[in-house]
């Protein structure tokens, strides 16, 4: 009796563990001066956003920030969001491994100068 409370223990641990690891992409496009997504609603979980450069600018990036803080200061920044590299003209680059929770970010691009568009976490 106790091999089989331990083995569904395990299974049960695998499968919790599994499903907790799912990461999902932000598919984010840019464009001269803007992004193409005005606003976000994504429920609480791990993302890979994922920015392509539409003829925007020569390099284009992605800041997020929670809402009501300092864009325009790094430390505001939610850096595992930045894209591993500028995104050049053609281009598509992803993030890091990002965890979101429930409340409202910000997100923009600075060298794009894009408004800063909401990104609403349910």
């Amino acid at each position: 009796m106790k091999k089989l409370i331990a083995v569904v223990v395990i299974v049960l641990g695998f499968a919790f563990n599994t499903n907790a690891q799912t990461v999902k992409t932000v598919s984010l496009e840019q464009t001269s001066g803007e992004f193409t997504q005005k606003s976000l609603t994504l429920s609480e979980g791990t993302y890979v956003f994922e920015v392509s450069n539409n003829n925007a600018a020569p390099e284009v990036g992605l800041v997020l920030i929670k809402d009501g803080k300092d864009g325009s200061k790094p430390e505001n920044h939610i850096k595992d969001a930045y894209v591993s590299q500028m995104v050049k003209h053609g281009k598509k680059e992803s993030s890091k491994e990002v965890i979101l929770k429930k409340g409202t970010y910000k997100y923009f691009c600075p060298f794009n100068k894009t408004p800063q568009y909401t990104l609403v976490v349910e």
